[in-house]
């Protein structure tokens, strides 16, 4: 999947440059805002359609939410504090590093907000997260422990990186980084404008 949102991003930046029209990019433009709706109603329907999660969170009650939000705040804090050091307005940090490896809606969220730059930072820099995931789960589970092995991944904890959770930690571990993943794939388009427009 993630080889074809990044040869997805190279065809059509190759598209936008030698055979798109303006008017054909305006017309992206209107065509992307219907695709993002549809996009956060399949997001929704995935959310509410999986059982597991509510029957967890009935279990552990609001226990089970300091995962995913300490993930949201070390993420945004992150994000700001590396923004700062290289000269990126905090907003924009802020709004980059709220899309917790969910590229594909933060990135088109952000291109509305700040235009097809901001939008392209955001793709790559949550795609990016999702890869690295794959490398330091297994070391941050072995040095630092299970649950701590959920926060690299951030959205992609419930599906894409699940199988690293999963093999570096225990059953117990996994189903929680499902929990999480789904709090936090629910946050994205919520916290991305907020931090956006916020700050």
């Amino acid at each position: 999947m993630i080889l074809v949102a990044i040869g997805s991003l190279f065809v059509g930046a190759l598209c936008g440059h030698f055979l798109f029209s303006p008017a054909a990019v305006a017309l992206m433009d209107t065509v992307m805002s219907y695709a993002l709706m549809l996009l956060l109603l399949s997001v929704g329907v995935e959310v509410g359609s999986n059982k597991t999660v509510f029957r967890t969170i009935r279990t552990y009650h609001v226990r089970i939410l300091v995962i995913p939000l300490g993930v949201a705040a070390g993420s945004i804090a992150g994000g700001m504090l590396l923004g700062l050091g290289l000269g990126i307005p905090l907003n924009e940090a802020a709004a980059v590093s709220s899309g917790f490896g969910f590229y594909s809606v933060s990135a088109v969220i952000l291109r509305e907000l700040g235009g097809s730059q901001l939008g392209t930072v955001a793709f790559l820099t949550n795609i990016l997260r999702e890869l690295l995931s794959f490398l330091v789960i297994p070391v941050v589970a072995k040095y630092l422990g299970s649950h701590a092995a959920i926060a690299p991944s951030g959205a992609t904890a419930m599906d894409t990186t699940l199988p690293a959770i999963a093999k570096a930690t225990n059953q117990e571990t996994a189903l929680m980084a499902v929990i999480s993943g789904v709090v936090l794939t629910a946050l994205v388009p919520v916290l991305v404008p907020v931090a956006y427009n916020l700050l």
